[in-house]
């Protein structure tokens, strides 16, 4: 049984979120601040967190750059309300893999939680990027470009032997571009592709793909392998096996 920590300083959208969760097959933690938070993220070893971004004390965002700096797979999904963008665009920064805004559909965001939970399990558990490629097969268990190695079964990708800490929605955003190389994609394809969404805010594909370059590429303000195509969206530049 997956285990969700749940953290909202409202009692009711907590006791709400639990609940539906655990109709999910979830087993569910709950917390109403942050200090919390991070006590029982310690001790269950959660497998998703649902985090509200306004909390008392230590706020939704430390709380999340924490969670990250010691476990960076950890999906997390974060909870923020209607029409704060610059707060949407905080929380995808400092590592938030999704985000449902308030007032949500508590179905919807199951289904959320659920599918950033598959992410992390692997890329393919839910029809990504991992078992739908380009020539309609299925990719090999390693991708190889330069220094750059993703190992689809041990879901770990290395640089130069040195493992990089990519969350579930940056090792799949990775995933889909090794796979589809030389190939301009449009935020709103790269959405539908990795994220499964048919529309939402594009500012999250924006930011994961600054937070991937900033991973990948020796300078990420001058990009070789994850260009921008100016017009159109974005190219992943396959590297030749001595490139860096």
């Amino acid at each position: 049984m997956s285990r969700a920590l749940v953290v909202d300083d409202d009692p009711t959208v907590g006791d709400v979120v639990g609940a539906y969760l655990e109709r999910a097959g979830f087993e569910v933690f709950r917390a109403g601040d942050g200090a919390t938070a991070l006590h029982l993220a310690g001790k269950v070893s959660p497998d998703v967190v649902v985090l509200d971004l306004m909390l008392p004390g230590i706020d939704g965002l430390e709380v999340c750059r924490r969670l990250r700096r010691d476990r960076p797979e950890l999906p997390v999904v974060m909870l923020t309300a209607l029409g704060e963008e610059a707060d949407r665009i905080l929380g995808l920064e400092v590592g938030a893999d999704d985000y449902v805004t308030k007032p949500f559909s508590p179905r919807e965001l199951v289904l959320r939680v659920q599918a950033v939970l598959r992410r992390a399990l692997g890329p393919g558990a839910d029809g990504g990027p991992g078992g739908r490629p380009g020539n309609g097969g299925t990719p090999a268990p390693v991708s190889r470009d330069g220094d750059l190695v993703l190992d689809r079964r041990a879901h770990v990708v290395t640089r130069a032997g040195s493992e990089l800490a990519l969350t579930a929605r940056e090792f799949a955003l990775l995933d889909w571009f090794l796979t589809h190389p030389g190939v301009a994609h449009r935020r709103d394809e790269l959405m539908r592709a990795v994220w499964g969404w048919e529309f939402g805010d594009e500012s999250t594909v924006t930011v994961h793909v600054r937070r991937l370059r900033e991973k990948v590429e020796t300078e990420p303000s001058a990009p070789h392998r994850l260009v921008t195509v100016f017009g159109v969206g974005y190219r992943w530049d396959a590297q030749p096996p001595d490139a860096g």
